[in-house]
């Protein structure tokens, strides 16, 4: 049988692993193993972030479409109640937009829902 000599492709792989470990503090960016450990990590959390991001941004759309139904004597929970039963179909980041930087658009279309 040939002999087979892989320390190119070994080489690649390693060098590769630590390019993605790069800014890692102390053993986690120049070790191999620990390297390849912390990546896999990261990645992982990473991953978890961009859930999370999500629940986040709609938990913030939320409150503020909800602190700007307040100012109006109404409740978020009320208010969606509302447009469920109408089947008004209205996106939540829009909603906090128009709350936040046009109160007077936002109070016109509370009044259409509700009314």
């Amino acid at each position: 049988m040939t002999r087979v000599k892989r320390g190119t492709r070994v080489r690649a792989r390693h060098t590769k692993m630590l390019k993605m470990a790069k800014g890692f503090r102390r053993q986690n960016s120049k070790l191999f193993r620990r390297a390849k450990e912390v990546v896999m990590k990261s990645g992982m959390n990473a991953y978890r972030g961009r859930k999370g991001k999500k629940r986040d941004f709609r938990s913030l759309w939320i409150t503020r479409v909800n602190a700007g139904l307040r100012a109006l004597g109404s409740s978020y929970s009320r208010f969606a109640g509302t447009c469920f039963k109408k089947d008004v179909r209205i996106n939540k980041k829009m909603l906090a937009e128009l709350a936040a930087r046009e109160p007077k658009v936002f109070e016109e279309m509370v009044k259409q829902v509700i009314a």
